[in-house]
C-alpha cells in the first residue's frame, strides 16, 4: 500500500460528534496520520509489531497500523462514545483492531511500539497530560512515536532523559484543527508540532 492510498482510507475514519475540550479531542489529519505510519513502518515499529493508540479517539493510528502489517493492533481511549464508534467502524470494515475503553492510568498491558496524538495539555484541566501519556509509554512499551506542540520539546526533550530514553527521530509539522469548542474564535488555526520517536530502552 503506497502513503497516499493509506491516506485516502483513513480520511473515511468519522471524527468526533460533540468532542470534550476537557479531553482536547481534535482529530488528527489524515495525511499527518499517514506519514507517521509509513515513517514507524520504515523504522520496521509496525510490520509484524504489537502497536497500541493510546488516546485513540476513533482510531486513526491503529486502523493504520492494522493496514499496514502490524500482528496485533489495540486502542485505548477513556471516551466510551468514541470508542464505540471506532468499533463499529472496524466491524463494518472488517478491520482486525481491538478497541478498549480505558484509561491509560489503567493500562498494564505491552507493546511493542506506541502510535499516538496524546492531549497538548493546553486546557487548564489537562495541564500535563502529554507527559502522563509518555510516562506510561515508557512503562509498556520499546517505542513511542508522539506529537506535542513544538515549543514545548525542550520539556519533553528533558523528560526523556530523566526517564533513560533516547530521541532517536524528529519530524515537524503544520497541524490544522478546525472550529470545534465555544471558546474558538476562528474557522481554524494552525499549530507547530513534532513527531517523535522515542526509544525506552525497555
Amino acid at each position: 500500500m503506497r502513503k497516499k492510498e493509506l491516506e485516502i482510507i483513513l480520511q473515511k475514519i468519522p471524527t468526533y460528534d460533540d468532542p470534550s475540550p476537557t479531553l482536547e479531542q481534535y482529530l488528527t489529519p489524515a495525511g499527518i496520520a499517514a506519514d507517521i505510519i509509513f515513517i514507524a513502518y520504515q523504522f520496521e515499529d509496525i510490520k509484524d509489531k504489537i502497536v497500541f493508540d493510546l488516546g485513540c479517539g476513533t482510531g486513526i493510528f491503529a486502523i493504520g497500523a492494522s493496514l499496514t502489517g502490524a500482528k496485533k493492533v489495540v486502542g485505548f481511549d477513556v471516551d466510551k462514545k468514541i470508542i464505540d464508534k471506532a468499533k463499529n467502524y472496524a466491524d463494518i470494515n472488517n478491520l482486525s483492531v481491538e478497541f478498549l475503553e480505558k484509561d491509560i492510568i489503567d493500562i498494564n498491558e505491552t507493546c511493542d511500539t506506541i502510535l499516538m496524538n496524546p492531549p497538548f495539555g493546553a486546557q487548564k484541566s489537562n495541564i500535563k497530560a502529554d507527559r502522563r501519556f509518555i510516562e506510561k509509554g515508557f512503562r509498556i512499551s520499546k517505542v513511542i512515536y508522539t506529537l506535542h506542540l513544538t515549543k514545548t520539546i525542550s520539556f519533553i526533550e528533558k523528560m526523556v532523559t530523566s526517564l533513560n530514553g533516547e530521541i532517536s527521530y524528529y519530524k515537524n509539522y503544520i497541524f490544522p484543527i478546525k472550529h470545534s469548542y465555544n471558546f474558538h474564535e476562528k474557522k481554524f488555526v494552525e499549530y507547530d508540532v513534532t513527531l517523535l520517536r522515542i526509544l525506552t530502552k525497555r
